[in-house]
This record gives C-alpha cells, structure tokens and sequence, in this order.
C-alpha cells in the first residue's frame, strides 16, 4: 500500500496510527500541503478534493478520508480491533471519535484558516482566536465523554479509534498554543498512548518529510 500523507496533518497521522497497530507496511508519500503539492499532478487528478491523507491499495483503487480509511483497515484486518463489538459501545465509540473528526478539526484545517486569512482578511491575531475557540469547545465536549468511557485510554484499557484521532487533535492545540489545563482526562488519556510505539514511532517529529 501507499500512504499519501502530510507529517503535520492530523487527519493522515490518524491513519499512521492505525496502519502501525494493525502492523501494516506501506510506502510513505509525502504531500507537501504548505507548498500546495496537493494541487499537483498526479495526486490532484486522483484525489480530487486535494485532502490528505490518500491510502492506494495493493490492486491501485484510491481510499479517502481518515475515518473511512481506518474503518477499512479495521474490516480487512480485525486484529487488533480499532472498535469494540458491542453495537452500543461502537456507536459511542465513533461519536467520540465524531466529536474530532466532525465537529472540530474542519472548521481548523488549513484550508479554512488560510480562506479567514487571505480571502476574508483577518489578522493572525483573530486566526488564532478562531482556532483555539473551536479547540476549547471540541475538547470541553471530549473530556465530559472520556468522564464515562475512559480507562486508560479514551474507552477502557485498549486503545481504539477514537484515541487514533484524539492524539493528534491534542499535537494540533498544543501547536497553537491553546490553554489545555481545563482537559485532565484528554491529557492523561494522550500520554498514555504517546507512550505507545504506535502512536510515538508516527509522530509528526519523526516522520521522513519532518521539518
């Protein structure tokens, strides 16, 4: 497989995560999205909506947008499970999961930051308030959740999906800045799953494109 990816995207360290716990090798493309690679050919014929991360399959066929992709890898490789069995626990897991994928990390990419900045002409000073205002109100969400589904990692003692986007949404808040005291659980629950080799060996610092 190849995994089309930027190191500080954390939509496609989402899918590094879960490819490491799965086990799975793959080729790690770099999409340079600050340069605007994702505009180029031949990624943007393929991927047309430009986003990172892209997974490519054995056979050729293109998979898109994290959460899609790790439930892929989690139906064509069970184990470890990224989501539990129980019908009711999977709906919560997602919904945590959701609560990142869906409700703050879109309205905080790239793409949406540069449109208040160089379309709508804000400052980066109201950028940034922008930014930590929707990561305050997102992780207040998650830290009431994890208060009912947490053990040691986001739900129980087994780390899962919704802890494969919690990671890098707390790398992104902490990137800019954003006041994190107020999230005891969300803290403890991503040291314990840095402390993973899983979640450290994909670590943006680490990655080949790293700068």
């Amino acid at each position: 497989m190849k995994l089309y990816n930027y190191f500080r995207s954390s939509a496609s360290w989402r899918v590094r995560i879960g490819l490491a716990m799965k086990g799975l090798d793959y080729d790690y493309i770099p999409i340079h999205l600050a340069k605007n690679e994702q505009f180029a050919e031949p990624f943007a014929n393929q991927q047309v909506s430009h986003l990172v991360p892209a997974l490519v399959l054995d056979d050729g066929r293109w998979l898109s947008q994290s959460m899609a992709i790790l439930e892929y890898l989690d139906e064509t490789h069970p184990e470890p499970p990224l989501l539990p069995r129980d019908p009711v626990a999977r709906a919560q897991v997602r919904a945590l999961a959701q609560d990142i994928g869906c409700d703050i990390h879109p309205v905080n990419n790239l793409r949406v930051l540069r449109y208040l900045k160089n379309d709508l002409g804000h400052p980066q000073d109201e950028v940034d308030r922008w930014y930590r205002h929707w990561v305050a109100t997102g992780l207040a969400i998650v830290e009431q959740r994890l208060a009912g589904t947490a053990g040691q990692f986001g739900f129980g003692d087994t780390p899962g999906l919704a802890d494969c986007l919690l990671v890098p949404q707390v790398y992104n808040a902490q990137r800019f800045d954003c006041p994190l005291e107020a999230y005891p659980t969300v803290m403890r629950v991503n040291a314990a799953c840095l402390a993973l080799p899983a979640f450290a060996n994909t670590h943006p610092s680490v990655c080949p494109d790293a700068a």
